[in-house]
């Protein structure tokens, strides 16, 4: 049984993390995409429709990531090169992806898909309980890990990182230095959408290996959340991935075991339990401000 729900939180985890991850990148650069929601969506569609097409779940993963870059490039497209407004225009690729999705995905409804197959290490994969929860995931579980730690290492011991970080706290002063405050931008747009293609695409062809309209159901928008919950930490974003994915299987074991709570209840408790998150952090501005890139959501125009 505890094996069970182990398994069952670390699938509806990873989506949020591979999305969250991608978007902390992004915001790291002082660039506010709140269209998560949108290319994560578009990477569901893409990833089944590529795994159905070419019988590949492995096709089907980079399908799902190159959709959410080409969304991405869009989004990068109007608000650093057009300087366009990032809010209004992260909320408009939202609305896009949403009905774009719906569209392309429209004759793949109901079609069976091909779920993407969990490893399966000799000798390791069989043991008793730390077999299937360490040893026995899916390649995307494992890829998720590994962003966290190089993401944390790439902002922290890289001079990359720490160009990204300068842009993203200071982009007149990057750009007095000579960085291409434009160019860093586009490229952390590029992996957040990458990251969040691969969320979607986890949904359609690992979590639950089907196409249905709207699938993601508001989990890019919990993935933005977590980037503020976790104060632009890789690690904390994690802990918080994995808090609310228990949240979303508590909902689930809440209906098999019989509760008498209502079945909306039930379904609405991740994005209550996301309310109340960010209403507690609220409490500690400080911690939060001092983390929070400084030009985050505003404008670069360089002189021309």
């Amino acid at each position: 049984m505890l094996e069970a729900i182990i398994l069952t939180i670390i699938t509806a985890a990873t989506p949020l993390l591979l999305a969250a991850v991608g978007e902390l990148v992004v915001e790291k650069s002082g660039v506010l995409n709140l269209g998560v929601e949108g290319m994560m969506v578009m990477g569901a569609v893409a990833g089944f429709a590529v795994t159905v097409s070419t019988g590949s779940p492995l096709l089907g993963i980079v399908g799902g990531a190159v959709a959410g870059v080409i969304v991405s490039l869009l989004f990068a497209f109007v608000t650093l090169t057009l300087v366009a407004n990032q809010v209004a225009s992260g909320l408009a690729l939202t609305l896009f992806g949403l009905g774009l999705s719906g569209l392309m995905g429209e004759s793949f409804v109901g079609q069976p898909g091909i779920k993407l197959a969990s490893l399966d290490i000799p000798g390791l994969t069989t043991l008793p309980f730390v077999g299937k929860v360490l040893f026995g995931q899916d390649i995307l579980v494992y890829l998720s890990f590994a962003a966290v730690f190089g993401v944390s290492w790439f902002l922290n011991r890289t001079r990359a990182g720490l160009i990204l970080r300068a842009v993203g706290d200071n982009h007149a002063s990057a750009h007095a230095l000579g960085y291409s405050v434009i160019g860093v931008r586009y490229l952390a747009v590029m992996f957040g959408g990458a990251m969040a293609g691969l969320g979607g695409a986890y949904l359609s062809v690992a979590y639950t290996p089907l196409w249905v309209e709207n699938m993601t159901a508001g989990r890019g928008w919990i993935a933005l959340a977590l980037v503020v919950f976790a104060s632009w930490m890789p690690w904390r974003a994690a802990i918080g991935a994995y808090l609310f994915g228990a949240v979303t299987v508590l909902q689930f074991h809440a209906q098999a075991l019989g509760i008498g709570f209502p079945s909306q209840f039930l379904a609405m408790l991740p994005y209550l339990a996301t309310v109340i998150v960010l209403v507690a952090i609220s409490g500690n501005r400080r911690a939060t401000l001092f983390n929070t890139p400084s030009s985050l959501g505003k404008p670069f125009v360089p002189d021309r």
